[in-house]
């Protein structure tokens, strides 16, 4: 009789739901790509070192605003969800999706820390028949150059033993029409083996996945795509930047410019970019790039520029109260918004924390609104925010609107408050001579 891969039995257990699925990372890439592996039939187990978030998840609890409340409480009811802040597990399940940070080092360079300590715990634990799927976003040659000698130092061989796979996540927080079921999955394997496995499980619950060549190819991917996005957003901040030296309006411009239906895509200036991708991102291809003696100009031209917009919002909040004949240093500055994006409670990198710290060295006594994030711990910011009423507006001296929520009457705003400097065009069709645009 003859013995059946690895490669076969994994795929048959995947096939018919009996694999056993681990997730490791309960963030806002893990616990989705959990529930929804979980809501198909599969037995999921979130493994994540946070205590707190592990309990919750087991308690059907749900703090990320992309899952259904109702999804998790339901899968949690059926059996199909369990949690450990232990790799103890990682010997009974089949499949291992890592969905851990990777952030850059204060010199802009990878920090793959925690993609090197989960493979280790991995390693130790490894078995034959398991697949090992990275989802974090990093730089070309990582899963391979990184995970794989961390994995076959004990004598099990990727491709043939365990399989290898890299799968970059695609979560667009806040996003209700692409979520993680809908969203096209991109799947580049090891090895062709490691390349069947993983398609046979990422088909089990995305609705199109889409293949490469090699695990590189998958992570060169993801981190073009937000290049693209960062470029782009560069661009749109130069000629704000441009703009503003020339007294023309760049909204004007860029909604007459984005008229023409074809060669042009929409991208939109603003205090500075922030979360998890963008600011992130680009500076893992311009590092891994240096290897290959190869300068990524555009990159890195991009991400000064996107560096310099909170200062420069700063620098117009000073001209805007010079205006009213008020110097920045001791004037009252309440910022709308500490999320980096609208309609959600997530801070990371968010221009609005540079932008705070900026007028708070300045000598300005900064304030701030957002019912998305009331209080504020990172990056050398620790303040809590202030409720939006008529009194806090109109003491304000100048109101910054540095996030777009649709949860703020934006015409109160402009009805109460002294001068406002609005970087996201929040204020579109409230014309008031009380307004700055960025």
């Amino acid at each position: 009789m003859l013995e059946v891969s690895h490669a076969a039995a994994l795929i048959g257990r995947i096939e018919n739901r009996t694999a056993r699925i681990g997730v490791i990372g309960l963030g806002y890439v893990g616990l989705p790509f959990l529930v929804e592996k979980a809501k198909v039939g599969f037995h999921v187990t979130g493994i994540d070192r946070n205590p707190e978030r592990a309990a919750k998840v087991a308690r059907g609890e749900n703090y990320i605003g992309d899952v259904q409340d109702e999804d998790l409480r339901d899968i949690v009811a059926r059996g199909l969800v369990s949690t450990s802040t232990s790799f103890e597990v990682v010997a009974d399940l089949d499949v291992l999706v890592i969905c851990v940070p990777t952030p850059l080092d204060i010199n802009l360079s990878p920090d793959l820390s925690y993609v090197r300590h989960v493979t280790a715990e991995i390693a130790r634990r490894l078995r034959p028949g398991q697949l090992i799927s990275l989802e974090s976003t990093t730089y070309p040659g990582t899963t391979e150059e990184v995970m794989k000698p961390i994995l076959e130092a004990g004598g099990l061989r990727a491709g043939v033993d365990f399989f290898l796979a890299h799968s970059p996540e695609r979560v667009d927080p806040g996003n209700a029409r692409y979520t993680t079921k809908n969203t096209n999955k991109v799947v580049g394997g090891n090895d062709p083996a490691s390349l069947e496995v993983a398609l046979a499980f990422y088909r089990q619950t995305i609705d199109h996945v889409v293949s490469v060549s090699s695990a590189k190819a998958a992570e060169m991917v993801k981190v073009y795509e937000n290049t693209f996005r960062a470029v782009n957003i560069a661009l749109a901040n130069e000629i704000a930047l441009l703009c503003d030296r020339m007294g023309i309006s760049v909204w004007e411009v860029l909604d007459a410019a984005f008229t023409k239906p074809f060669g042009i895509m929409p991208f939109y200036p603003g205090p500075g970019v922030g979360g998890h991708c963008i600011p992130l991102d680009p500076h893992y291809l311009e590092w891994k790039a240096r290897e290959y003696n190869f300068q990524t100009h555009f990159i890195a031209l991009a991400g000064e520029t996107n560096r310099k917009m909170p200062e420069f919002v700063v620098d117009k909040a000073a001209r805007v109260l010079n205006a009213h004949r008020k110097p920045l240093n001791g004037s009252n500055v309440l910022l709308l918004g500490m999320a980096y994006k609208s309609d959600l409670d997530d801070y990371r990198e968010s221009p609005a924390l540079e932008i705070y710290k900026l007028l708070a060295r300045a000598g300005a006594n900064v304030t701030f609104h957002d019912s998305w994030t009331p209080e504020v711990r990172e990056h050398g910011v620790e303040a809590s925010g202030v409720d939006l009423s008529d009194e806090v507006l109109e003491a304000a001296d100048l109101v910054i609107i540095t996030t777009k929520h649709s949860d703020v009457d934006y015409a109160r705003v402009v009805d109460k408050a002294q001068a406002i400097l609005d970087t996201r065009y929040a204020t579109r069709g409230l014309s008031s001579e009380k307004v700055a645009l960025l």
